[in-house]
């Protein structure tokens, strides 16, 4: 495992922020730290870093301890913090210059400048100073000084607050190339923004893992995947519909729209279908509600 995290633990006085969280993170995977906010992401990450240390734990990068070597753990991770941190007087050229010379790039510093422009878009914006830059071009900034010691671990912590959906887009798209050929651990509390980019979901919620899988299989844990929204043309008799065999349960939306929820795993559309039929009524609308990322954050982290 690239990254491992064993039993890592953070307390601030009485409140404990992390409990006994562990996992691992191997090459090739973009994960997703989701969870509401307070749930103890951030500071997940800074101990990840090195920036502070944990109550009791330890973590691995590269097998490198970060008790025993948290110096070369910093050099194979690059991170952007929240509050992106620019000096916005500072020319974009001149910036990332100036963070190359803290990781003593020497005389690869101008290459290597031009090679991380190139690769987070910020070629026609580089002689700007970063004052004059949009939010999303500033967070290009700061994925760019981030990047530009090529290490082989990327932290965002919350990387798209904010943004407009053009900015969003093409941060999103920014993180899933630089994805490719490295380990990206990113944080949000937006769902979407897991499901757009990760390969892997980590829900946390109240300092602990309530879930940790895959994007695709994360969806399995959804408790209420077996409900149906239904529009009738007239309003129907709950009482009577309960009675059919399958359905568990009955609710209003109203303007004549319910949720119907199966007892099973059964497709109940076609019996709801027949019994609407037989009651002189018409179905104007089915559908099964989707298994989607927000519902399963809602069901994991809610209190």
């Amino acid at each position: 495992m690239s990254i491992h995290v064993e039993n890592i633990s953070k307390i601030y006085g009485t409140q404990k922020a992390l409990d006994q969280v562990s996992f691992s993170i191997n090459e090739g995977e973009i994960v997703g730290l989701l969870g509401p906010n307070g749930a103890g992401k951030s500071t997940l990450m800074k101990i990840i870093t090195c920036f502070i240390p944990p109550t009791s734990g330890n973590i691995s990068v590269y097998g490198n301890n970060i008790f025993d070597n948290p110096l070369e753990i910093r050099r194979n991770i690059g991170y952007l913090p929240e509050h992106n941190p620019l000096y916005l007087e500072m020319y974009v050229r001149e910036f990332l210059e100036f963070a190359a010379g803290i990781y003593n790039l020497g005389k690869q510093t101008k290459q290597r400048v031009e090679e991380i422009i190139e690769l987070t878009g910020l070629t026609k914006e580089a002689n700007k100073k970063i004052g004059q830059l949009s939010k999303g071009y500033r967070q290009r900034v700061g994925i760019a000084q981030a990047l530009i010691h090529d290490p082989k671990v990327l932290i965002l912590d919350e990387p798209t607050t904010g943004l407009d959906p053009n900015q969003l887009e093409e941060i999103r798209q920014l993180i899933k190339k630089i994805g490719e050929k490295k380990i990206v651990m990113l944080s949000t509390h937006i769902m979407q923004e897991v499901e757009a980019i990760c390969s892997r979901v980590i829900i946390i919620n109240s300092g602990k893992i309530v879930a940790d899988d895959k994007t695709q299989n994360i969806h399995s844990l959804q408790k209420t995947s077996n409900q149906y929204f239904v529009e009738f043309n007239k309003e129907i008799n709950i009482t009577a519909i309960k009675q059919l065999k399958d359905i568990k349960d009955v609710t209003t939306n109203g303007n004549n729209t319910y949720t119907i929820t199966a007892a099973n795993d059964t497709d109940i559309r076609e019996k709801i279908f027949k019994w609407a039929v037989d009651n002189n009524l018409a179905v104007l609308t089915i559908r099964k509600n989707d298994n989607n990322l927000e519902k399963i954050f809602h069901e994991l982290t809610a209190k």
